[in-house]
């Protein structure tokens, strides 16, 4: 039984930094940057409670085990060959696929004075998604989906298909819950992706990690499931309103001058693990 996350979600403001629209020329190095900025600030106070929504075109992004797989520059070239970029995150987990019918929502929060345990962080994200999709009339579980791509405890799924993962950083007094929905396209076409790219990097070989075996079928979009045509500006309409309907005031605020000089120094960091961690071309 999944703890009530309800608490969490109920901030007296919410930053709303939408980004949803930026386009194929927007990095997914930045959104990890933005992110480690916004946890900062919050974790300081300088910035109130923060959602951030953001879309990145035909991405893949690894974790740091996927960086130690045995033919990494062969399953790289793979996803290079398909018209996918290809960077290291700094948050835990394995790959996932990010696209244009993919969005990803951040909820950048302070860490209480007791600190907020890990799984309060899940299932903040966890009711706010059951919340958006209520009008379907569909159960969604929080539960590994073994042969999904990044199987996690808070694989968000319909019918044992899963359309979203959740993760969680921590940095300087911030939390940032991410979670990447799969709106539209198709589920089985994505993780046959990332199949593909362990069979690549694998090739059969024995390794002291445990990768995960993909099986395309276990993963779906939410235009699949739900048989109605789901779309990432369908899905932030719902979103917001949820938000709202906790009673906060929601703002649009950009980043400040001083938090453009923290993602300066987030970015820097970004590169150069990405540069320490991929093969160089």
């Amino acid at each position: 039984m999944k703890e009530n996350g309800s608490s969490l979600l109920a901030q007296a403001k919410w930053r709303i930094i939408d980004q949803t629209s930026l386009g194929p020329a927007f990095d997914a190095m930045q959104s990890f940057a933005i992110d480690d900025t916004l946890c900062t600030s919050v974790g300081s106070g300088e910035s109130d409670s923060t959602m951030r929504a953001w879309v990145h075109h035909n991405t893949v992004v690894l974790g740091i085990q996927d960086t130690r797989l045995p033919y990494l520059q062969d399953g790289i070239d793979y996803l290079k060959e398909q018209g996918y970029r290809v960077i290291v995150r700094n948050s835990g987990g394995l790959a996932v696929v990010l696209d244009e019918g993919v969005l990803n929502v951040s909820l950048i929060l302070p860490d209480a004075e007791k600190g907020i345990d890990i799984n309060r962080g899940y299932d903040a994200m966890y009711k706010l998604i059951q919340r958006i999709l209520a009008p379907y009339n569909k159960t969604i579980e929080a539960k590994e989906i073994v042969g999904s791509y990044c199987p996690g405890s808070y694989d968000l799924s319909i019918n044992n298909r899963k359309f979203a993962g959740i993760s969680q950083r921590r940095i300087r007094g911030g939390i940032a819950v991410q979670i990447y929905l799969c709106a539209s396209g198709s589920g089985s076409q994505r993780a046959n992706v990332i199949r593909q790219f362990y069979s690549a990097g694998l090739k059969n070989e024995e390794t002291k990690f445990v990768y995960p075996v993909i099986v395309p079928d276990t993963m779906a979009s939410l235009s699949e499931l739900l048989q109605t045509d789901i779309t990432v500006s369908s899905l932030m309409i719902p979103l917001l309103k949820t938000l709202k309907e906790t009673g906060a005031q929601l703002s649009a605020i950009p980043l400040s001058s001083h938090e453009m000089q923290l993602f300066d120094y987030h970015l820097e960091r970004m590169h150069s693990r990405n540069k320490k961690a991929l093969p160089p071309f």
